[in-house]
């Protein structure tokens, strides 16, 4: 078991009940889609895994690790397995796209380093070969921001391979991209999981993605787990109890 939540709970200073008691496991070579309304608890639950969100109670078990108790070294550690994709790609836009990727590493360099973007030789080849790997060789030394949503999502999947991740956890990656676009980074990320054997937990809107490249579902309402499964079982009474009522299904 790759990922143990129990009995997890978000509670923002605003009195927002973001997470209500979550509580399932994920086995390693998993690739778990996430799903549910805006506002349902998604974003939040990913961001507790690796505590960019610290979590009101509950426990975090990433390999073995006690995720919600690890001081800061013990959290840089954890962090390291853990590839994060986000949503606005998180790119520093006047940088090169190459520094973009190195930043991976930045977990594995030294902190004096890493203020001064220093890497070996040996990080730099590995960079370049998940920029080919994402098919950007060419753009190694644009600007990130000369780049396309697309091709910026590709980087901030290379960055996260950089990481050598047990784990990947990607955040809408695809909502700001078109249906074609959405498919190619879906099926990189399906690539990874399948060909590396990394362990995937992407937050998705739509159904058809998740039918297309998910082996399981975890879905939430209101911060409570109300799905746990496979795709396929996902009828129109449970479909109901994740995005309501009044919800219809397309296809």
């Amino acid at each position: 078991m790759i990922l143990r939540i129990q009995n997890l709970t978000k509670v923002y200073d605003n009195g927002v009940r973001a997470l209500q008691g979550v509580s399932f496991d994920v086995p390693k070579g998993q690739f778990c889609a996430v799903i549910g309304l805006s506002g349902s608890g998604k974003s939040t639950l990913l961001r507790c895994i690796n505590r960019l969100i610290d979590p009101t109670s509950g426990t975090i078990l990433f390999d073995g690790a006690d995720v919600t108790a690890a001081n800061e070294v013990q959290l840089r550690r954890i962090r390291r397995r853990i590839g994060m994709i986000f949503q606005h790609f998180n790119l520093v836009h006047r940088s090169p796209v190459i520094t973009n990727v190195l930043a991976g590493r930045l977990g594995y360099t030294s902190p004096v380093w890493s203020i001064f973007n220093r890497f070996t030789a040996k990080d730099i080849e590995k960079a370049h070969a998940q920029l080919a790997r994402v098919g950007l060789s060419e753009k190694a030394h644009d600007r990130a921001d000369d780049l396309s949503g697309g091709q910026q999502q590709r980087v901030g999947i290379a960055r996260a391979l950089m990481q050598d991740p047990a784990l990947i956890l990607a955040d809408e990656p695809v909502a700001s991209l078109d249906p074609v676009l959405a498919h190619s980074i879906m099926r990189h990320l399906e690539e990874i999981n399948r060909k590396d054997g990394v362990t995937v937990m992407c937050s998705l809107h739509f159904l058809d993605l998740v039918h297309a490249y998910a082996d399981r579902v975890i879905a939430l309402n209101e911060g409570k787990l109300m799905f746990d499964g496979p795709p396929e079982e996902i009828d129109d009474a449970k479909f109901k109890d994740i995005y309501g009522k009044e919800a219809e299904r397309v296809g």
